[in-house]
């Protein structure tokens, strides 16, 4: 019997293993809204989130966005962010992290993206 409980255990616990190893949003600090535009530098359309680097007039800011299939839904598509493009983002800065936000809302050609 104790077999079987071990390996239970041992199967509970590695199933919490990818959402302990996600990040939660409470790093970021929502009570600080920043809306930035500027030029992206660098941008990955991938998972678990898709992400860009965004020259604003004070500073280079990484952005985290919504997953890639969430985009793509919403009418975000990777050409929309690629490199040179001209773009806003509206989110939250990391509390932790002095150059990174996760963004709420994307405005990319024209368009306003909620990502959340």
């Amino acid at each position: 019997m104790s077999r079987k409980i071990a390996l239970l255990l041992t199967l509970f616990a590695a199933a919490g293993l990818p959402a302990h190893a996600h990040h939660g949003w409470s790093e970021y600090d929502n009570s600080r809204e920043l809306k930035l535009t500027g030029t992206v530098v660098e941008s990955g359309y991938e998972h678990p989130h898709g992400h860009i680097r965004l020259a604003a007039p004070d500073k280079t800011w990484h952005a985290v966005l919504a997953p890639p299939s969430r985009m793509t839904a919403r009418g975000l598509p990777p050409d929309a962010i690629k490199k040179g493009a001209t773009v806003t983002v509206i989110g939250y800065p990391n509390r932790r992290k002095p150059d990174e936000m996760r963004a709420e809302r994307i405005i990319a050609g024209g368009k306003t993206v909620e990502l959340r």
